[in-house]
């Protein structure tokens, strides 16, 4: 039997590559004039959430009037249900934008996004808030909002704004801190225009929380990744060589930071995945300019980047990715001018990744 079966996988047909684009969102789709800020995250149980701004009057940041939508597919992105309003906006300075996404240990989703104020506008007296809201049925309803932005900073502190990088936060699977649940936050210097990052993590699937010490200097949006060791890696956005740094005890503390030459690119908002045991790969503009995201490849735990693959070519800006039930991989990406976004989902396997690199 043992025979049979091995002769049987050495006799399977060879995977194809395969890569396929959808529009989630165009310009004046359901009555808004503009889509930004991509969150995609597939649960256990193979649903696919898709999350992002709806930006309905202008294609700018808050403190504009931005609601937060969500679409599920249940045949890894092959179709979508229709949109649903996670939390509406109620006028200027009072939206809400940049979703970033993590499923709990216990099957809990959570969002969390900014609130009210802009980020660069932010004051002790009026705040641009964090907010956090729970799912306990995978993504279908979303219970009330909590205010996490005293976790952060407050107002006898040296930082008078945060919020938390839009995309994807992460759940550890390793180790002593296996279950935590972590996101990086850019947090705003006092009288400064510079940012630093630390990490909110959180213990017991998002009730009580904690901050990190200073994870990386002179930073901005940033990503999170577990290694194979359960090292925590954060990948951190800058104009040219883009930032890292690492913690050996789930997020709490970080060493001594650094850059990653080969990947000097537009500061810009993209996300990091694992697709198996030894790889790696990152999604961002390969360019200074917001246009062509690629798809960078690590094959030694993110200590060096290689072989940028083109997945969206022209204009394009964040994106978030996550592996679907079926092993294929998914982006949610930004398409077009920011003045103009479009949300693609796109859907590609390893093969295609693979057969990229050859040519």
């Amino acid at each position: 039997m043992a025979s049979a079966c091995k002769k049987e996988v050495e006799n399977a047909a060879p995977v194809e590559p395969f890569i396929s684009s959808q529009c989630l969102y165009r310009q004046g789709d359901y009555g808004s004039q503009f889509w930004r800020i991509p969150a995609l995250l597939c649960l256990d149980d193979g649903t696919l959430l898709a999350v992002n701004d709806k930006r309905k009057y202008s294609y700018r940041d808050l403190p504009e009037d931005i609601d937060i939508v969500y679409r599920r597919s249940y045949d890894n992105g092959i179709t979508w249900t229709e949109p649903q309003t996670l939390i509406e906006g109620q006028g200027r300075g009072r939206g809400y934008g940049d979703p970033a996404l993590v499923q709990c240990a216990n099957g809990d989703v959570l969002c969390l996004f900014a609130g009210h104020n802009g980020y660069f506008q932010s004051t002790a007296a009026d705040p641009i808030c964090i907010y956090m809201c729970r799912s306990t049925d995978r993504g279908q309803t979303w219970g009330d909002t909590v205010n996490l932005t005293s976790v952060v900073w407050n107002a006898s502190s040296s930082y008078h704004g945060a919020f938390v990088a839009s995309g994807n936060g992460l759940r550890l699977k390793r180790g002593p801190h296996a279950g935590r649940i972590l996101f990086a936050a850019a947090v705003l210097r006092n009288g400064q225009n510079v940012s630093d990052n630390f990490v909110i993590y959180s213990d017991d699937n998002g009730h009580t929380w904690q901050r990190s010490q200073k994870a990386f200097t002179a930073g901005d949006e940033a990503k999170l990744m577990e290694l194979t060791d359960g090292t925590v890696l954060i990948s951190v956005r800058r104009s040219g060589a883009r930032g890292c740094n690492r913690s050996a005890d789930g997020g709490e503390s970080w060493g001594v930071q650094s850059t990653w030459s080969e990947m000097s690119v537009n500061a810009c908002n993209g996300d990091m995945l694992r697709i198996d045991d030894t790889t790696l790969i990152h999604s961002i503009p390969n360019s200074m300019q917001r246009e062509n995201v690629s798809l960078f490849t690590s094959t030694d735990e993110g200590r060096s980047w290689h072989s940028p693959v083109l997945l969206v070519g022209g204009a394009s800006v964040y994106s978030s990715l996550t592996q679907l039930a079926d092993g294929t991989i998914g982006c949610y990406v930004e398409k077009g001018p920011d003045s103009g976004c479009e949300l693609w989902f796109y859907r590609f396997n390893r093969a295609w990744l693979r057969a990229q690199f050859d040519q």
